[in-house]
């Protein structure tokens, strides 16, 4: 059993779910309308208010996740908080209040597990679709076959934002309309051809956003009822008639959803416009839905993970014969270290694979750039907390260890650099590790016993090794080499 959270900057929503024979069978859900991104003031801060309300919310949805017996949980955050300047200081008060270490996702992963949400709902492999989701705070384009993601891009352009710049004091017109319409269509139209009906055949709407639309439309006889182009310039007419926001009355439709839908409904007629969309359909399917099936998808061997890191690899022309020789070797050398928990045991095999992916900028302190390209890249099924971590090994492979300070006095941490730090060593000397030909440990010390004829035949070990020992004395760590 699983839990998704989606801290979304129109609402924060949660899904509990458990997989079966025909899918994944949400068991609970949860959604507290607070509208993040309005509170967002001038400056880009998260108001006092804004912060109050979410983490009340998120101490609701913890006491809903105690009652279930969950194999994992992963909550993640969108553009508000990609966006908010005081985000940093947030989230430390956030994940205390839910219990749960909390992700704040990139455009491009969000419309990756946006695309799997719709992909586990629509069957049909061969189905070229494309799938929109309009935010709070962001839309989000994803365009694939199947179960395969082709293209993502994320456009920040939300409706919260958009209902508060074009529609002041919750005022609707037909010139408010047009200048909202408008402004939408800029922010799409670079995106037009990319994105073109000679791309798809389908194109399915997964935000709430999308769906309250297709609601307003079915619910309220509007044309045939369908989310199309026609039907979509009638609500707006129909809008415009209210005048204002508050006078809005529409079956189905509750009235704290109508600012969004207002802003909504803007965003998706320029979008229509822009690429060419006569028609779409709304589906029950999107960002938490995709969460629960990746964490899924984790316990797996289908792992999005591993072809993300293959892919990387291939990007930056990473020797791959040099990358599985460290990333065996620091395996085994962590395993002999005997780790307290598992926690660094996949960042560290992945961060071995990718850590000369530097060498793509220069040869010349190639680890920072390494460091540098895994925390910042887009790299699919990555939680930003796993791609700083990773980052941190990269960085730490060699050079002084001081650059990461107070993250090295974790034990499993100090444990993962070193077996990082010693397999880069070997690649160096040329020696092919096997566990038994080595002794390691790291307790209050570093304790190292090598065989005495590989001084003999890699005359740079006993360099790198007395290099390796300064460094770990500068951080005021013993480190004792004995040759056997």
């Amino acid at each position: 059993m699983f839990a998704a959270i989606d801290l979304g900057s129109n609402s924060f929503r949660l899904h509990v779910g458990q997989q079966d024979q025909n899918g994944m069978r949400v068991v609970k859900s949860a959604r507290d309308p607070i509208r993040l991104a309005a509170g967002l003031d001038e400056r880009g801060f998260l108001t006092e208010a804004a912060t109050q309300a979410a983490l009340e919310s998120l101490q609701r949805f913890a006491a809903i996740l105690s009652a279930y017996q969950l194999d994992a949980v992963r909550a993640v955050a969108t553009n508000t908080l990609r966006i908010a300047k005081n985000a940093e200081a947030f989230l430390p008060l956030a994940e205390k209040a839910l219990g749960y270490p909390i992700d704040i996702i990139s455009g491009e992963e969000e419309g990756r597990l946006i695309y799997l949400g719709v992909a586990s709902s629509v069957a049909i492999p061969t189905e070229r679709r494309l799938v929109l989701d309009i935010g709070g705070g962001s839309t989000e384009l994803i365009l694939g076959q199947g179960t395969e993601v082709e293209r993502v891009e994320s456009f920040g352009i939300g409706t919260v934002r958009q209902s508060l710049s074009f529609f002041p004091g919750g005022r609707i017109d037909a010139a408010s309309f047009d200048a909202a319409i408008l402004s939408a269509r800029s922010q799409f139209e670079d995106a037009a051809e990319l994105f073109a009906p000679a791309q798809w055949s389908r194109v399915y709407g997964s935000s709430g956003t999308v769906r309250a639309i297709g609601d307003a439309i079915g619910k309220n006889s509007i044309g045939n009822g369908s989310l199309n182009y026609q039907n979509l310039a009638q609500l707006k007419s129909r809008l415009i008639g209210h005048g204002r926001i508050d006078a809005v009355a529409l079956a189905g439709i509750k009235p704290e959803r109508v600012t969004v839908l207002v802003g909504g409904v803007a965003i998706l007629i320029g979008l229509m416009q822009e690429l060419g969309i006569e028609a779409l359909e709304p589906i029950e399917a999107g960002l938490r839905l995709g969460v629960l099936w990746d964490l899924q998808l984790r316990a797996t061997p289908r792992d999005r993970r591993e072809q993300s890191v293959q892919d990387f690899l291939q990007r930056f022309g990473v020797d791959q014969s040099r990358a599985s020789h460290v990333a065996n070797t620091c395996g085994t050398l962590y395993r002999i270290l005997k780790p307290t928990a598992d926690t660094y045991q996949k960042p560290l095999y992945w961060s071995a694979l990718l850590h000369e992916s530097g060498l793509a900028i220069s040869q010349n302190a190639y680890h920072k750039h390494s460091a540098y390209l895994i925390e910042h890249a887009d790299i699919a099924g990555f939680t930003t907390r796993e791609q700083r971590t990773m980052s941190q090994l990269a960085l730490g492979q060699k050079g002084n260890l001081r650059k990461l300070g107070a993250a090295l006095s974790e034990p499993d941490f100090a444990k993962a650099v070193l077996a990082l730090r010693l397999a880069v060593i070997f690649l160096h000397a040329r020696i092919a590790l096997e566990q038994a030909v080595v002794q390691l440990k790291m307790k209050n010390r570093i304790e190292l016993e090598i065989r005495k004829d590989w001084i003999a035949h890699h005359p740079t070990l006993s360099y790198w090794l007395q290099k390796e020992q300064e460094c770990w004395d500068e951080v005021d760590v013993d480190f004792a080499v004995r040759i056997n």
